[in-house]
């Protein structure tokens, strides 16, 4: 890690030069970030920066990234920290499928903090019945940090992996991914679930947090994952205070720097109810709905949330505000 290095988030503007990524964002100036510095706009981009943050992002699954999609999220656990041992995955599953997800992805193995790690072929049990179920309807996400559960998961239809460790977990899991030739999200989290909310610390949460996302992608690569394969998710709430969690979600268009789509995981959490009110996780859709509007527009391709009915109902009102916009051009 260099202390002169500069990161260059993309701000966006209605009538920018550039497309972001390929997608529905446009930008004409950057906010150089340097550590111990004060950030500094600019429109001299660097010709490789600038190739890297308008790059249109590879189809993921079918789902072309010019576009922003939801994940619905189905947890076959009894103890995750929003809806465990709410209801049954399979009909679960099914119902977020007919709200309109986009992709599922179902885990059997609870990562809120202080949650303890589950055995892999408990894990497995839960999930397997809904992946089958569905696997020929949707594209099935599998959560899961176990290179095992991934393994078997894979083999019942599942197309993508999502390991909140972001490899650091199971050092065989990079492995099973490459020889499947699936995508892979990888996701940022300081410790482990257990004890990763007891003081988390960063010298500089934002630029922490992309140089780790950085490290882990290359790790990805040497593994044999091409990087067209690869997600990155910033780990909302995973080793997280409140502070760190707006920090991020104030600049997130930062990290379409590293030139892959970008997954965010904010539904429910905690500090939507600190801040915005809702002392149950089932009252924080309004609060969810308007962080995930925040991330559309600063160009955020995939959202991972409990609530598919109501953030797309608001999605199709964003796109129609922007398809009118565009047509008085």
């Amino acid at each position: 890690m260099r202390d002169d290095r500069r990161y260059h988030r993309p701000l966006p503007c209605p009538n920018g030069r550039h497309r972001l990524a390929g997608g529905w964002v446009r930008f004409s100036k950057v906010e150089i970030l340097r550590r111990g510095q004060p950030p500094r706009i600019s429109d001299a981009i660097p010709d490789d920066v600038l190739e890297t943050l308008t790059r249109p992002r590879a189809t993921l699954v079918g789902l072309a990234m010019d576009r922003p999609h939801l994940m619905g999220i189905v947890n076959a656990t009894p103890d995750s920290f929003s809806d465990g041992g709410a209801y049954d995955p399979v009909i679960q599953a099914r119902a977020l499928a007919a709200e309109g997800a986009a992709i599922l992805d179902i885990g059997g193995e609870s990562t809120r903090p202080g949650a303890t790690s589950v055995p892999a072929a408990d894990e497995a049990a839960r999930i397997l019945p809904a992946i089958r179920a569905l696997a020929d309807r949707i594209p099935i996400s599998v959560d899961t940090r176990k290179a095992s559960v991934a393994q078997a998961a894979l083999q019942a239809g599942a197309v993508i992996v999502n390991d909140v460790s972001g490899f650091d977990f199971d050092p065989a899991l990079p492995g099973v991914v490459a020889a499947a030739g699936v995508p892979v999200c990888l996701m940022h989290a300081q410790g482990l679930p257990e004890t990763m909310q007891h003081d988390p610390r960063y010298d500089d949460v934002l630029l922490d947090v992309y140089d780790a996302l950085e490290a882990r992608m290359a790790r990805a690569v040497s593994a044999g994952i091409p990087a067209h394969r690869i997600v990155i998710d910033p780990g909302i709430g995973f080793g997280k205070t409140q502070a760190h969690n707006l920090a991020i979600l104030r600049r997130i268009s930062l990290y379409h720097g590293l030139g892959c789509p970008v997954l965010l995981g904010v539904s429910r959490k905690r500090f939507i109810g600190t801040i915005g009110g809702g002392a149950g996780a089932a009252e924080r859709g309004p609060g969810t709905l308007a962080l995930t509007l925040a991330a559309v527009a600063q160009g955020i391709q995939i959202h991972r949330v409990h609530d598919v009915a109501g953030t797309d109902q608001g999605l199709r009102l964003w796109r129609a505000l922007d398809q009118n916009e565009k047509a008085e051009e």
